[in-house]
C-alpha cells in the first residue's frame, strides 16, 4: 500500500467541513426567527396577564374598599399585589387611567385615583397594534 493513500482517507477534505458549516448555516437561518418570534409571544402574553391581573385587583380593590386605589403602590401595600411588574420595556412603565368620576360600584363612595393600567411602550406588537392600546 501506498502511504499517500492512507493520508487522504483519515481527515476531511475542506469541501466535506464547508458542505458541513453550510447546512448548519442554513439550519441556523431557518431556527432563529422561529426562536425570536416565540420570545416575543412568551413576552407579549406575559404582558397581557400583567395588565389583566392588574385591572382586575383595581376592581377589587374598589369594590372591597368602596373607593379606588390612588395608584399602583397602593395595591402593593394593601397586599392585592406582591410586586408590581415590569411593563414589556423591563422597566415600570405603566400608564395608570385616572377615575375622572366614574364610578366602578355602586357603593363606592370617591371617583379619585385610578380606575385601569395600561403599558406606557408605544412600540408595536405583533398584533400590529401599539403595546399602549393593550
Amino acid at each position: 500500500m501506498n502511504s499517500r493513500g492512507r493520508g487522504r482517507e483519515r481527515g476531511f477534505t475542506l469541501i466535506s467541513m464547508m458542505v458541513v458549516i453550510s447546512i448548519m448555516i442554513i439550519l441556523l437561518g431557518v431556527v432563529m426567527p422561529i426562536y425570536s418570534h416565540s420570545i416575543l409571544r412568551v413576552r407579549e402574553d406575559n404582558l397581557r396577564h400583567n395588565l389583566d391581573t392588574m385591572n382586575q385587583m383595581i376592581f377589587q380593590y374598589t369594590l372591597d374598599r368602596q373607593k379606588t386605589p390612588d395608584s399602583l403602590q397602593d395595591l402593593k401595600s394593601a397586599g392585592y399585589l406582591q410586586t408590581i411588574p415590569d411593563d414589556i420595556t423591563g422597566s415600570d412603565t405603566w400608564e395608570v387611567e385616572p377615575a375622572e368620576d366614574v364610578k366602578l360600584s355602586p357603593y363606592q363612595k370617591d371617583a379619585d385615583g385610578i380606575i385601569g393600567v395600561h403599558s406606557g411602550s408605544h412600540q408595536v406588537g405583533s398584533n400590529g397594534k401599539a403595546y399602549s392600546t393593550w
